[in-house]
């Protein structure tokens, strides 16, 4: 067993190189320790690298409650927190491990100062998945935090800049050792054998917009992360809904 976790974790670091650039000492230090305790995989998109520090994904986060026997997960709105005027959402999320146990807890919230701009109007949905991710990583005792947690620092002024820049790097690759998100998606394509104009039709349709090119890193990220959720737990879903994207053949007279 040790030897296979050795050998997941040179996977995980060559394919993080071909990702994200030659990580440092420490970084590699706690993706050997994310590997060998966690078995998260940088291939099954477990894990983002972001300004020289590892972020656990919610798909990852679940996968890890799945492979421990989660007895279950509860999610609570928050009505007396909650201001739904105002798109700001608060969750009670309750991991319970294992048969008969209290659970842990775990709050999440989310409103229109502390999400992309990319996002506004799925609050809600955002609230409820902070909210689990908390209660997974207090659960299973993983510190990082997970990406769908980080917020929004921008200022209004600054907005702009930090989605044309996202834009850039989502569509042009990686600079100053951010993710290629491109080659991830290209990835996970090429690894559970989907069609990749399917794909491109999705993921357009999912982020609402006409191309991949007008999407923000962090819209993208979800996507990447939805995707390899959808294509572990069942594949022939994933391809009847990529299916539904195919153009009609015309048939000429």
């Amino acid at each position: 067993m040790k030897r296979v976790k050795v050998v997941t974790f040179r996977v995980n670091a060559n394919l993080a190189r071909q990702l994200w650039g030659e990580p440092s000492r420490i970084a590699l230090r706690t993706l050997r320790d994310l590997t060998v305790k966690y078995s998260l995989s940088v291939a099954a998109g477990d894990l983002q690298f972001l300004d020289g520090r590892w972020y656990v994904t919610h798909s990852g986060l679940l996968q890890l409650a799945s492979r421990k026997g989660c007895r279950g997960i509860t999610t609570i709105l928050q009505e007396r927190l909650s201001d739904v005027a105002a798109g700001r959402w608060v969750f009670k999320a309750t991991v319970y491990k294992s048969p008969g146990s209290k659970g842990f807890v775990g709050y999440g919230d989310a409103d229109p100062s502390n999400v992309s701009l990319m996002v506004h109007g799925a609050e809600m949905r955002i609230a409820e998945t902070r909210a689990v991710n908390r209660a997974l990583r207090k659960a299973y005792g993983i510190g990082l935090c997970s990406v769908e947690e980080l917020g929004s620092s921008s200022s209004n002024s600054g907005q702009t800049r930090t989605h044309e820049a996202s834009t850039k790097h989502s569509s042009n690759g990686s600079n100053n050792g951010q993710p290629r998100l491109r080659d991830q998606l290209c990835l996970l394509i090429r690894q559970h054998n989907l069609d990749p104009a399917l794909v491109k039709a999705y993921v357009a349709d999912f982020c609402g917009t006409p191309s991949l090119k007008e999407v923000n890193r962090e819209l993208v990220q979800s996507f990447i992360s939805h995707l390899t959720a959808c294509a572990k737990e069942n594949r022939d879903m994933l391809i009847c809904r990529l299916n539904s994207y195919a153009q009609p053949t015309e048939v000429k007279p």
